[in-house]
Order: C-alpha cells, then sequence, then structure tokens
C-alpha cells in the first residue's frame, strides 16, 4: 500500500497546486507509514480535520512496506530488483488507468465511486471489503511492528503476574502498546494523530539514513557486509513471497483519486504520477540494497531488527518507526468502527457503542499479534491478496467496464491490460498461497 497523504487547507477553488500534489501522491506511493491505502480513511480524515493539513491513514502500509523491502530482496535475490522495476511499471500504469477512470464522470471523488461508476452498488461493496479487511490486518502489523521493536529496544523485560504468571518479550510489548494505543481509539476529534502522524515523513528518511550510517560504520572497521549470511543471484523459491511484499511498496492506489480531486490542473495528475513513482522508486531501492549489502541473507523481515543494539543511529530509525503505529491505529480502525456501526439501529449509536467497538477490535487484534507473530508473512499476504486486488485488478477490471462497450480500448490497450490482469491474478494467487501456507506451517 506508509505514504502519508498531506492533503492541505485548500484553496477558494479547493484544489491544490501541482508540487504540493507531487509531495501528496510521493507520499502515498512511498510508504513512511498503510496503503495504504484507502480512500474511506482519505474521506475521514478529511472530514475531521476540515481540509487541513492531514496525514491519515491510508498509506501506513506503504510505510511498512519500506521496512520489508530489504527482507524482499533477500527472498528474491539481487536479479528480483527487475521485478522490483516490473511491479512499480505495473502500479504506474494501472495508476494511470485509475485517471482515465476519473475522468470518465466528474462525479466520482474517491476509489468506491471507481467502483460504483463500473459495477454498480456491488462494485462498491466490494471495494469497501477488501479495504476494510486490509485495514484490519495493518492494525495488527502495528501491534507485530511496536512488539518486535520495543523487545529490540529493552531486551529481556519481563513482567511478573498474579498465581506465578508473567509477561515477557514481544507479548509485553504488544500488551504494553495496546494499551497505549486504546484511549486514543476512544477520542471524538482524531485531528489531532492526524498531526502527529506528520512524524511518518520522518522515519522513512530516518530509516534510510540509518541503514547508510551503519554501511558506512562497517566499512570503516574493514567488516565484510553481507552480514555473514551471503546473498543470492536469484532464489526462485523466494520469488513469490519477493513479489508480494513489492505489491506492498506500490499500494497508494486506494487514495489515488483524492488527489486527483485535490488538484487545480488535473491533467497534470500523468505527470504527478510519473514523478512521484521513480522518487518513491529510488527511495525504496535504496534501501533494499543498503539492508541487503549489509545482512544478506539475514536481514529480517523488518530491517530495524538487524541494527546494532546500542547505536545511536538505531535508536533513531526505531524511535521514529514506532511513533507512527501509535498514532495512526485509531485513524487506520475507523472505517471499519464506522461500518460495524452502521449495522447497528439508530437508538443504539452513540459513544458507548463507538467505545465498545473500538475497544473488541483493539482486544482481537491485540489476540491476533500475540497468536501469529509473523510480520514478514503477513505483509506478504496483504501484498499478494489485498494490494494486488487494489492496485491491479480493480483498476483494470474497471477501466475495461467504463470504456469498453463504448470502444474507447483499442486492441493493443485491451491485450496489454488482460497481459496486467493475468499477472496480476498469478501473483495474487501463489501468493497467497505460500503466505498461507507458510501461516499454517508455523504452527
Amino acid at each position: 500500500m506508509e505514504a502519508q497523504l498531506l492533503i492541505p487547507r485548500r484553496d477558494s477553488a479547493g484544489t491544490t497546486c501541482f508540487s504540493r500534489s507531487c509531495l501528496n501522491l510521493s507520499n502515498v506511493i512511498s510508504g513512511t507509514y498503510p496503503t495504504y491505502i484507502i480512500t474511506f480513511i482519505i474521506e475521514f480524515a478529511i472530514c475531521i480535520t476540515n481540509y487541513r493539513w492531514i496525514w491519515p491513514s491510508s498509506s501506513s502500509i506503504a510505510g511498512i512496506g519500506m521496512l520489508s523491502v530489504p527482507y524482499a530482496l533477500s527472498q528474491g535475490g539481487w536479479l528480483s530488483l527487475a521485478l522490483f522495476a516490473a511491479v512499480g511499471a505495473v502500479c504506474y500504469y494501472t495508476g494511470g488507468l485509475i485517471d482515465r477512470c476519473m475522468r470518465a464522470d466528474d462525479s466520482v471523488r474517491g476509489y468506491p465511486d471507481i467502483g460504483h461508476l463500473a459495477f454498480g452498488p456491488r462494485g462498491r461493496r466490494a471495494i469497501g471489503g477488501v479495504m476494510c479487511v486490509e485495514l484490519y490486518l495493518v492494525a495488527i502489523s502495528f501491534l507485530i511492528l511496536e512488539g518486535d521493536n520495543l523487545d529490540k529496544l529493552f531486551p529481556g523485560a519481563r513482567l511478573g503476574l498474579a498465581a506465578g504468571y508473567h509477561v515477557e518479550g514481544k507479548e509485553l510489548f504488544v500488551l504494553v502498546a495496546a494499551a497505549v494505543i486504546l484511549p486514543t481509539t476512544w477520542l471524538k476529534d482524531l485531528s489531532v494523530l492526524a498531526y502527529v502522524s506528520a512524524v511518518g515523513l520522518v522515519s522513512s528518511a530516518a530509516l534510510t539514513a540509518s541503514l547508510a550510517w551503519a554501511a558506512i560504520a562497517e566499512a570503516q572497521k574493514g567488516s565484510n557486509l553481507k552480514g555473514g549470511g551471503g546473498s543470492a543471484l536469484l532464489n526462485l523459491s523466494g520469488l513469490p513471497t519477493s513479489l508480494s511484499l513489492f505489491f506492498v511498496c506500490f499500494s497508494g492506489h486506494g487514495v489515488f483519486p483524492t488527489v486527483y480531486s485535490s488538484m487545480k490542473k488535473k491533467k497534470d495528475f500523468p505527470k504527478v504520477l510519473l514523478i512521484s513513482s521513480v522518487l518513491c522508486s529510488l527511495n525504496y531501492a535504496l534501501t533494499a540494497v543498503l539492508g541487503y549489502l549489509l545482512y544478506g541473507a539475514d536481514v529480517q523481515p523488518q530491517v530495524t531488527l538487524n541494527l546494532p543494539t546500542g547505536k545511536t543511529y538505531t535508536k533513531v530509525a526505531i524511535l521514529t518507526t514506532l511513533i507512527n503505529p501509535l498514532a495512526k491505529y485509531a485513524l487506520v480502525i475507523q472505517p471499519i468502527v464506522e461500518a460495524i456501526e452502521a449495522k447497528l439501529p439508530l437508538a443504539k449509536r452513540g459513544m458507548t457503542s463507538r467505545v465498545l467497538i473500538n475497544t473488541a477490535i483493539v482486544v482481537s487484534t491485540v489476540v491476533a499479534a500475540s497468536t501469529l507473530p509473523f510480520f514478514g508473512v503477513i505483509m506478504s499476504f496483504i501484498g499478494s491478496s489485498l494490494n494486488v486486488s487494489v492496485a491491479v485488478l480493480f483498476p483494470c477490471l474497471s477501466y475495461l467496464k467504463i470504456y469498453s462497450p463504448g470502444g474507447g480500448v483499442r486492441r493493443f490497450e485491451f491485450a496489454v491490460i488482460i497481459g496486467v490482469l493475468v499477472l496480476g491474478a498469478c501473483v495474487a494467487v501463489v501468493g497467497t498461497y505460500n503466505s498461507l501456507h507458510q501461516i499454517i506451517a508455523s504452527f
């Protein structure tokens, strides 16, 4: 899907300039922190902040992708960088399809609107369902990330409980993170959290800088890079995981329509998309190469876990990484809360019901994070099953449905889109099977 979308207070025309649009879309794609992601979150954040500067969590998954991209490279080997470029090119192309879908009807303002325009109410519900599942998994990954990195900062932590029981390590810090997050989900005004999420812009740069710092330090010591684990030119067995994680890096499609709608000169969207995609791809590629050079096959699904304990750059990278989930968790789950609350009778809706729903979601994600602490596998599942759907399958299908009846799709273009659909479907099926197989095999 980190990628904080910056939507400024709009001018009198309700639009933003070219340079700001480039920054917005760069943040959506790059992933300073999901999906990513989602028009629901964008629209919700816009509502609560009255079009001020906001950093909605729709891009949170992409930020998590920043942590995982060195691991993705290690799974596929050096030649998988070609696949990384191919994934970026495909996602850039489907971003262009979203642009054309937006031009088909002036009433389209968000991604679910495209689904409705193409397939009616069922299309809107399908996109909404996929995005809600994605957001729930992102919330789980946030807690796993907090537990892993806090355990890295404070190894050996342990808390004694009654009757001789105790909680330690990652499980302890998952609970600590949840205890800090829970009160934020009860807030009536979430705009404060949107402002705090701005730190996500810093975390992406801090991570890349920390890896560069670590590489320089190792070189000065005369140490051999690749962490003793070596590196591979190509690893066929790891390509499904690698591809799935690469798709996580380019998962901002859910909010592209919102960026498009905010632009003063909408014809510049393709140019904005190109500039943003190139900048974000370079950032990801640099992080992937540095991480793989440093740690080789030993690189962790969260590269921050490889950074040496006690170093200043390690603390900076981890601390800036930890702030994002704490600030964004409440924003991420709000569309889910709204969807659940909408199913309740009017008489039962209110502050009490919202508190109970938020609390239940937090508790369930804590249980899931403690039961399935497989960060890399979860991110691979999100990339293959959900991000591929949002970034590849939905744009292609919607475009064909909107333009094919009127003869607006040329034969060559039709063939290209079918090829992209086949590629996306293969990645979705193989990647999802591979990640689910790894989860089951872990028990």
